[in-house]
């Protein structure tokens, strides 16, 4: 063949490739359906060997029964568990257990019965073999991997009284899977692995005859059992192994009469068991239901204090007497919201289990023998404790009244661990406070500076103040003081705080000296965020001189890579950075092999191993090819400027059958900032949320703008960002003029419902758990917490920055109820009316104002949920309503009944 002639083909055929894709052909690409968000697998619960050789994780979609997938990271093997989940792999990667979910139609079908519970599965890796046990409700590995231990729950009615409760007691199975030795022990309530993996520990609640603490010798012949201690009606909980020396500590206790603990007591084994707490300071007592914690070196035994219960008051045998007013008043149902009370009267309801379970922290050291209460009501803990000198105190009382309106505060201390002495370290704090690792010196941020305590010699010095970078939050638009970037750790010795600003890491010495940018600037230069990545969760430290991985994120471009720094040594090397976003899982704890994912708009997440330089990536898994049927569309970066000047950004996702210069509508969906999105996956799945790949997949131009808020305007701030950023994209083409709409949920609710006052760029809007009136919302209640919501107003999200009385203005000019009649978009209100954080009535006040002047509104009232609907059936109605409304205002559809002529009540 000529060489011309060959080199013309090669030229056409080029051309043909560079030729865009018709437009027909695009369109073979389908939308996503409902029946298909609810079949999309996404990844849960990964993790990755100790050796760095397998990864398991639970694959499932969003409705129905997922599987558990067992991989190989350095062959082929991949093994699936049908309905697997949170699978854990053994020390050597020989074995993968996890549960075993029941059939999802049987869970279905159980609904308002008892549920059958998960079972077990035993996965082999060389073979893939699997072996399943049923009614499993805790399993574990030994710490060398030898052997599994799980606890089957015996049914309910065939315990004793005392242990009536959610997981009773069952039977505890020791399997050894390389021989199939099993050994069955009845009545278990709790079990332990010591760190060794020779003994297992179980306190047994079977029967009065056999209640105790025993152990097993897991390498010795038959594994023979030992008794640690035991006693009729004996309570025995909480077996803690000692990883230093292999002590155990656990809780005893004598059952009453009613088959509930009296007051307990701390005992050691370490060869022999002795009680080494049996009394608590007067009026506190050593509850059974408690935690137990070693210090790493074994010293020091962490266990907690309660108060005692005041007696029961006698039954009254008395005759009957109709006429006996201390009789009748016994039966009131009355709650007294004194104006003195600390907390407001719903949020003590909310508060008083956990108060009346609270542990206060003690410690028993070995070395002298002495228990030393550390907490206490006025100065609880603030733990975990590693070191031999403090405890951090956090007292949060003297704030609680003005928690209502001014926001949550607290008084630091240090607690000496020899004595229990506490000293006041800072008052009125609001943000991060670290204890060093070796407990001499506490980190604390005060608006703008932080400030370091030195614990031996009682005083603080200022350690920010000298540098010429804003350690204070620089983009906070709330009406209260600027919390700081936080603590990236500590260096070995407590010889420095590693701290952030917004871009960048700094190294303060804790002994004075000029602090060191362990980035060297490069973040606050090129706009990046620099942050710690914790590669081992054991250690509380980084070493001098040690090579530490960095996350970085772009803050213009909003992409993600991984960088690394070096202890005590100013630079940042790039490792790996690519418009994605990637997220760090973990590292396997015996070898250089780390797990992340990468995804963008396009891209499912899935998973990949590397080495420490990521230079030799691998990917794992392939979920992503679940989109290739789909028109998932495209996402792109856009910029405006809102009416106030400000330059603000916004991710632009392009339908997947995007032709250009063709107009398209739009659903514009917000809260605050949402430009950090641009390379985010949106997983399928069926909430309150719009899933956008299933707008962009079926024609729409999908808007994610940020806002900037001014404090005292926020409904306003928000309409001065969101119109010019619309108007954007009219100017570039993408958007259709008259088929704009608009969603938000909770804040971005309030936004919506406010914005359509003041504009008529948008053709439909729809507002999930709205604030309708400012004024009302004021003075109401989160019910689910119990606390006020005033200091929402004042101080925190809705930034009106001024009590009701103070700005009586602002809650009206910011509250859409009081211009409803200049709204001229369909709107489309939707509520739980069982919402604990936005009260329901907030969109009865908005539609029945709407309803009044003879709006277009529809108010869909879901009964029984919360501020996110919980039952699948309502979560589905209210998707495909909410698609069905802004087809029906954006793209012509006929609509259906209930939005032409509503849907009237026709009984229960």
């Amino acid at each position: 063949m000529p060489l011309a002639f060959s080199m013309r083909r090669l030229a056409l055929l080029l051309g043909l490739l560079l030729l865009p894709v018709h437009p027909l052909l695009a369109r073979q690409l389908r939308p996503l359906t409902f029946s298909d968000v609810m079949r999309f697998k996404t990844i849960h619960d990964p993790v990755l060997s100790d050796d760095g050789a397998w990864v398991a994780f639970t694959a499932a979609p969003d409705r129905g029964d997922g599987e558990a997938v067992v991989r190989s990271t350095r062959t082929g093997t991949r093994y699936v568990v049908p309905r697997g989940s949170g699978p854990v792999i053994s020390h050597d990667g020989a074995y993968v257990a996890m549960r075993l979910t029941p059939p999802f139609e049987d869970l279905e079908k159980a609904e308002g019965k008892e549920k059958p519970m998960p079972g077990l599965a035993l996965l082999h890796t060389a073979t893939g073999t699997i072996t399943t046990v049923d009614s499993v409700a805790a399993f574990a590995f030994s710490k060398d991997g030898a052997w599994l231990a799980y606890r089957r729950a015996a049914p309910k009615d065939t315990t004793k009284a005392g242990n009536r409760q959610k997981d009773p007691p069952g039977t505890l199975t020791l399997h050894h899977p390389a021989d199939g030795v099993t050994i069955d022990v009845a009545g278990v309530r709790a079990f332990a692995f010591d760190e060794a993996g020779r003994y297992v520990a179980y306190a047994v609640a079977a029967d009065s005859t056999r209640d105790g603490l025993y152990l097993r010798d897991l390498r010795a012949p038959g594994a023979p059992e030992t008794t640690v201690a035991a006693r009729p009606h004996g309570h025995y909980a909480a077996p803690t192994w000692n990883k230093a020396d292999g002590a155990l500590a656990f809780i005893a206790a004598v059952e009453a009469d009613a088959g509930t603990p009296d007051s307990a007591s701390v005992w050691i084994w370490d060869g022999a068991a002795r009680p080494v707490a049996t009394t608590a300071p007067d009026g506190w007592t050593i509850p059974a239901k408690n935690t137990l914690r070693w210090s790493k070196d074994g010293a020091r035994l962490f266990f907690g204090f309660r108060p005692a219960a005041p007696p029961a008051a006698p039954s009254d045998s008395a005759a009957f007497d109709p006429y006996d007013v201390d009789a009748l008043l016994a039966g009131r149902t009355v709650d007294v919201w004194h104006g003195r009370d600390a907390r407001i009267n719903p949020h003590q309801k909310k508060v008083w289990k956990q108060e009346h379970e609270r542990t206060y922290e003690a410690v028993y050291h070995r070395d002298s023998g002495r228990v030393v209460p550390l907490a206490d009501r006025d100065v609880p803990g603030q733990g975990p404790v590693d070191n031999a000198r403090a405890l951090l105190g956090r007292a949060e009382a003297p704030y609680y009244r003005e928690r209502t309106w001014d926001g949550f505060y607290f008084d630091a201390y240090v607690i000496g661990l020899d004595d229990g002495r506490k000293t006041k370290i800072a008052e009125r704090l609001s943000s991060t406070v670290s204890l060093s690792p070796g407990g001499r010196f506490v980190a604390y941020y005060r608006t703008p500076h932080w400030y370091l305590y030195d614990v031996a010699r009682g005083t603080t010095r200022n350690v920010t103040e000298a540098l010429a970078v804003p350690f204070a939050r620089e983009d906070h638009d709330y009406p209260n003081d600027a919390p700081g970037y936080g603590v990236g750790g500590w260096v070995e010795d407590d010889a420095a705080v590693l701290l952030y600003d917004r871009y960048d890491v700094w190294q303060v010495p804790t002994e004075g000296g000029a602090p060191l940018c362990l980035t060297a600037g490069e973040g606050r230069a090129h706009e990046r965020t620099f942050r710690l990545v914790h590669t081992d969760p054991e250690r509380d430290a980084f070493a001098k001189g040690e090579r530490v991985l960095l996350s970085a994120y772009h803050n213009r471009r909003k992409n993600d890579g991984f960088y690394r720094a070096v202890i005590g040594k100013p630079g940042a090397e790039r490792l790996l950075e690519e418009d994605k976003k990637f997220t760090f899982l973990a590292k396997a704890r015996d070898a250089d092999v780390y797990l992340y994912t990468r995804e963008d708009y396009d891209e499912f997440p899935d998973l990949w191993v590397s080495d420490p330089d990521f230079s030799h990536a691998k990917k794992l898994t392939d979920y992503d090819a679940q989109r290739a049927p789909f028109a998932w569309g495209t996402s792109e970066l856009v910029e405006w400027r809102s009416d106030d000047g400000i330059p603000l950004q916004g991710v632009v996702i392009k339908p997947g059958t995007y032709e250009p210069g063709k107009r398209y509508p739009v659903l514009v969906y917000f809260y605050r900032f949402m430009s950090d999105r641009l390379h985010a996956f949106n997983a399928p799945v069926v909430n309150h949320r719009p899933n956008l790949p299933l707008y962009a997949s079926d024609g729409y131009v999908v808007f994610l703008p940020d806002i900037r808020f001014e404090v005292g305007r926020p409904g306003f701030s928000a309409t001065k960002a969101l119109v010019p950023g619309v108007q954007k994209l009219i100017d570039m083409g993408l958007a259709d003029p008259d088929a704009i709409g608009l969603h938000g949920h909770s804040w971005g609710g309030y936004q919506t419902a406010f914005v359509v006052t003041q504009t008529n760029i948008f053709r439909a809007a729809v507002a999930g758990a709205p604030v309708s009136n400012m004024t009302s919302a004021y003075s109401g209640i989160r019910w689910g917490s119990g606390l006020a919501r005033q200091f929402q107003y004042e101080k925190s999200q809705s930034r009106l920055g001024a009590s009701l009385w103070e700005a009586r203005d602002r809650y009206l000019d910011n509250s859409p109820v009081f211009f409803a009649d200049r709204v001229h978009t369909p709107i489309l209100l939707i509520h739980g009316d069982a919402d604990g954080a936005v009260p329901w009535y907030q969109s009865i006040e908005y539609y029945l104002a709407l309803r009044r002047l003879g709006k277009d509104v529809i108010f869909l009232q879901y009964e029984g949920e919360d501020h996110h609907p919980a039952r699948y059936a309502n979560k589905l109605d209210w998707a495909m309503k909410m698609k069905q409304y802004f087809d029906h205002y954006l793209k012509g559809t006929s609509g259906p009944e209930w939005i032409e002529q509503g849907v009237p009540y026709a009984g229960e």
